[in-house]
């Protein structure tokens, strides 16, 4: 899952992106509001951690923005304000969640993934899908009620194409959920990834759409 961190306390920032990195997310780090705004409506992703006191932009003006060019992505604020004016204030302009400062990173990442499934209208946290079943929460996998042992990027691949089964991503899709700015990408990267998944899954669940990318089809039924 890719992650728009936006907040500018250095240490608060910087604590958050290592923990949310070791919890298995792609995170880009922006500690100003106006280069936020810029990506946000230039680049995907999967969920916006927002702080409201910004220099440039506040929190309000980027989701108001956002709203208005119809840009749904979910967004959690983090804020040092409890009134409930605040809070109210943040909800009614098009935040999806809020999140009180201090606060505890395992609450955060429940929060996300919360943010995330219901981006998809999934209730169920767990995703099942023919011979296999993958826990976000656990960051597991289990073909046939087997763990099958992925990499922090196969996992990030593998999710990112369970949750959109039926449709077919691109390359340029695929691999803005794997990598963020500051990771160095080799052309086959993602070609690398994919046959490794394969590999490992021993069933052909990825298929190729020549010349436009990979998809998971649907199962039967559904």
């Amino acid at each position: 899952m890719r992650v728009l961190l936006v907040e500018d306390d250095h240490l608060l920032g910087e604590g958050v992106r290592v923990g949310l990195v070791h919890f298995g997310y792609v995170v880009d780090w922006i500690k100003d509001g106006q280069l936020a705004l810029q990506s946000i409506v230039s680049e995907t992703y999967d969920v916006i951690v927002l702080d409201l006191s910004l220099p440039k932009r506040s929190g309000l003006e980027i989701l108001k923005v956002m709203r208005s060019k119809n840009i749904n992505t979910p967004v959690l604020i983090l804020t040092a304000n409890d009134s409930i004016d605040s809070r109210v204030q943040g909800l009614d302009t098009g935040a999806d969640d809020y999140l009180v400062k201090p606060f505890d990173l395992e609450e955060l990442c429940a929060r996300i993934r919360a943010l995330h499934r219901r981006s998809f209208s999934r209730a169920d946290p767990v995703i099942t899908h023919e011979r296999i079943v993958l826990d976000p929460a656990a960051r597991a996998v289990y073909l046939d009620g087997e763990p099958l042992p992925l990499s922090r990027r196969e996992f990030i691949l593998l999710q990112k194409m369970l949750e959109n089964a039926g449709r077919v991503l691109s390359r340029e899709q695929l691999s803005q959920s794997l990598y963020n700015w500051d990771d160095e990408i080799d052309s086959n990267a993602l070609e690398v990834h994919i046959h490794n998944l394969r590999k490992k899954l021993g069933f052909p669940l990825v298929r190729t759409i020549r010349g436009v990318g990979y998809v998971i089809d649907k199962q039967d039924g559904l």
